[in-house]
């Protein structure tokens, strides 16, 4: 059986838009936090893991996703696996950002 993301073969409706763009940001952000966890000598996330968290992304998510986003989900769930981070935690400080920018926001 196909997972969601083995697109080979298979017949697409549109073009494959391969025109390279500067990276958001985000984008950037999220790469240097993988770049940084996958460092051998850090040891927290391997690339192979995060694979499988993109791969096992449900369908919906996997195609709203962008590419970047597909990949801090599998971050974020790697890392509640491994217990670096529980939920509590993440959804203290996910909590703090929002509060900041919308304190920032109004300024």
């Amino acid at each position: 059986m196909r997972g969601v993301h083995d697109l080979g073969g298979q017949p697409i409706d549109e073009e494959i838009d391969r025109a390279e763009h500067a990276q958001t940001f985000f984008e950037k952000r999220v790469d240097a936090l993988m770049r940084l966890l996958s460092d051998p000598s850090r040891g927290v996330i391997r690339v192979d893991e995060l694979r499988r968290g993109v791969e096992t992304l449900p369908e919906k998510d996997y195609f709203g996703y962008s590419y970047y986003e597909r990949w801090i989900h599998s971050i974020r769930l790697l890392l509640l696996e491994k217990g670096v981070v529980s939920e509590d935690e993440l959804n203290r400080r996910i909590e703090g950002v929002r509060k900041r920018l919308a304190a920032e926001s109004t300024r």
